[in-house]
C-alpha cells in the first residue's frame, strides 16, 4: 500500500455522500475531523457496519480512513461509508474484489425517498374519506 492512496472514493445511500480515501498506518477512522465514535455517538452498530469491509478482507489496524461526509442521517452515512470503503479497497488490491462482492458490500442500495404526489399529503397516503 503506498503512502496516500490518491483517489478519493465515494459511497451513496439516500441522500447521504461519503468520499473516502485511505492511508497506509495508524488504523484510526476519521469522519469529517472527528473520530468515528464521536462522530457517530458512540453508535455500536454504525461503527461495526462502517468497519465491515475492512474485517472481511483483515485489515483493521492496517489502514487509516479519512471520511468527508454530508446529507442523510447517521445511518444513512454509515452505510455510504461503508460502501465508499468497500470500493477503495477492491479498487486498492483487485483480489479483494471477490470476498467484497461475496459478502455484498459492494452493491449500491438504490431506495431512496418517494415524491409526494399531488392530491396526497406524502407520497401514498391520502386525506381522509368522507362519505357525505
Amino acid at each position: 500500500m503506498s503512502q496516500e492512496f490518491s483517489t478519493v472514493f465515494t459511497g451513496r445511500r439516500k441522500c447521504a455522500i461519503a468520499q473516502v480515501k485511505l492511508i497506509e498506518g495508524g488504523g484510526e477512522l476519521v469522519i469529517n475531523g472527528k473520530p468515528a465514535s464521536v462522530y457517530m455517538q458512540e453508535n455500536a452498530f454504525a461503527i461495526t457496519s462502517i468497519e465491515a469491509p475492512l474485517r472481511v478482507v483483515k485489515l483493521q489496524k492496517k489502514c487509516g480512513i479519512i471520511v468527508n461526509v454530508e446529507g442523510g442521517g447517521l445511518t444513512a452515512q454509515a452505510q455510504a461509508i461503508k460502501l465508499g470503503i468497500a470500493r477503495a479497497l477492491s479498487a486498492l488490491k483487485p483480489s479483494y474484489r471477490a470476498s467484497l462482492k461475496e459478502k455484498g458490500l459492494l452493491s449500491r442500495d438504490a431506495r431512496c425517498k418517494e415524491r409526494r404526489k399531488y392530491g396526497l399529503k406524502k407520497a401514498r397516503k391520502a386525506p381522509q374519506f368522507s362519505k357525505r
